[in-house]
């Protein structure tokens, strides 16, 4: 199957090195968290938190609309870096805290469960690491 666009990406120097895209908008210096580093920059995770929560509003979005529902959206992703026991590693796993207006609780949480299911975030995740979603209504 042949993509509908393909996006680009270069890293150098691993976690303490530089990322930018091939059209220069992202361009950041990346740290280490808790490396105690006066330097500013981001982390692998908070780019792939940034990017599944992205996603995640855009399926859910597009499943209300398919509903013929009206809502307002606003997901938040925490990734979180951990230890990994089976072989001394590490992994991640991602918490997504999602906010849907303009409809009620039960509502909001078909809307999620449904948004999981199409998200290509998801689609990529779904076995492979923990992703735990917590939904409000507002």
């Amino acid at each position: 199957m042949e993509p509908m666009f393909t996006s680009h990406a270069a890293a150098k120097g691993g976690r303490e090195g530089h990322v930018k895209s091939d059209d220069g908008i992202i361009d950041l210096n990346l740290e280490m968290p808790g490396s105690g580093s006066s330097e500013k920059g981001t982390n692998p995770e908070q780019l792939f938190a940034a990017g599944y929560a992205a996603c995640f509003d855009g399926a859910l979005n597009l499943v209300a609309k398919n509903q013929n529902k009206e809502i307002d959206s606003k997901v938040n992703g925490a990734v979180g870096l951990l230890k990994d026991q089976e072989d001394n590693g590490f992994k991640i796993a991602v918490r997504l805290d999602v906010e849907v207006n303009g409809v009620g609780q039960e509502e909001a949480e078909e809307l999620t469960t449904a948004a999981h299911q199409v998200c290509p975030y998801s689609k990529a995740t779904r076995g492979n690491i923990e992703v735990s979603i917590n939904t409000k209504a507002i």
